[in-house]
């Protein structure tokens, strides 16, 4: 069975919350506390973490950067009564896949972990004949989907899962205006309910690490969407 780690400091919530999951066929362990989930993860070797960031004794982002320090990839969504941008993409720094804001729907947090389990779990069957070449490229960015590795200018970037997959599309697609909408529907997978905010926080983010030592190579197009392009190029 898949395992969740449901860090919730609430116990209502906390239990609303696992007994929703249990009912998805899920294996469900509640932490209350940022030192007991550490405990669990370790102990318990979660395959998903819900993680409140306003936690009793630790925030939740200082128990993923924990996580992500100690060398764990466990997929996080981080549960956060804020919604500015600067918070979100403090969940992200950290090291989280995904984050729901409070109050929410037991049916949208359902969706978001089968969706950030689909874009995190990578069965690769080795094929008969392996292609020449597993890396794309484009300008001095390089990415390989084999070992999910990602270059500017020879140095290694290190991306998330969804940051990879937000990444793969917009290099696929070089050239072309995508609007949030398709990023939506192909790096999510599922309905937002018309909430695109979550696009512009992963873009800013991308963009912290793509360009942060070269020619930006993401752009805005505004009120319509984002392009991977050269810079100066129409």
């Amino acid at each position: 069975m898949t395992r969740i780690l449901v860090v919730e400091d609430e116990p209502y919530l906390a239990d609303l919350v696992a007994t929703a999951l249990r009912y998805e066929d899920y294996e469900v362990t509640i932490a209350a506390t940022g030192s007991a989930a550490l405990a669990l993860a370790a102990g318990t070797d979660p395959h998903l973490i819900v993680l409140d960031v306003l936690l009793p004794d630790v925030l939740g982002t200082e128990v993923c950067r924990r996580l992500r320090a100690g060398g764990s990839q466990v997929p996080v969504i981080f549960l956060t009564a804020r919604d500015s941008t600067d918070d979100r993409i403090g969940g992200l720094s950290a090291g989280g896949d995904d984050y729901v804001t409070k109050p929410f729907s037991l049916e949208e947090l359902t969706l978001r972990i089968k969706a950030v389990l689909r874009r995190t779990r990578h069965p690769a069957p080795p094929p008969a004949e392996p292609p020449p070449s597993a890396r794309v490229s484009f300008a001095d960015l390089v990415v390989d989907d084999d070992t999910y590795e990602v270059f500017r200018a020879g140095q290694p970037i290190d991306l998330t899962p969804t940051e990879f997959k937000l990444l793969r599309f917009l290099l696929d697609n070089a050239g072309k205006v995508l609007t949030k909408r398709q990023i939506l529907d192909h790096v999510w997978e599922y309905d937002f309910g018309g909430n695109d905010g979550v696009v512009q926080t992963y873009i800013s983010y991308l963009r912290r690490k793509i360009d942060r030592d070269g020619p930006p190579l993401i752009h805005t197009k505004p009120r319509i969407g984002y392009v991977l392009r050269l810079p100066g190029r129409p």
